[in-house]
């Protein structure tokens, strides 16, 4: 799936198996963020920013 935020584009997957979701910044594949929750992933990926 990919999101628009007023910030950026991100694309969202689920892990499954470590029951984290992984963001990705949809114009720098490189920048990844993982968390817990949706939320949590994107605060981390525009942390890094």
């Amino acid at each position: 799936m990919t999101f628009d935020n007023t910030n950026m584009q991100y694309r969202v997957t689920l892990d499954t198996d470590l029951n984290l979701f992984i963001v990705f910044d949809k114009n720098d594949q490189k920048h990844v963020a993982t968390g817990v929750t949706i939320e949590k992933a994107v605060q981390e990926l525009q942390k890094t920013n």
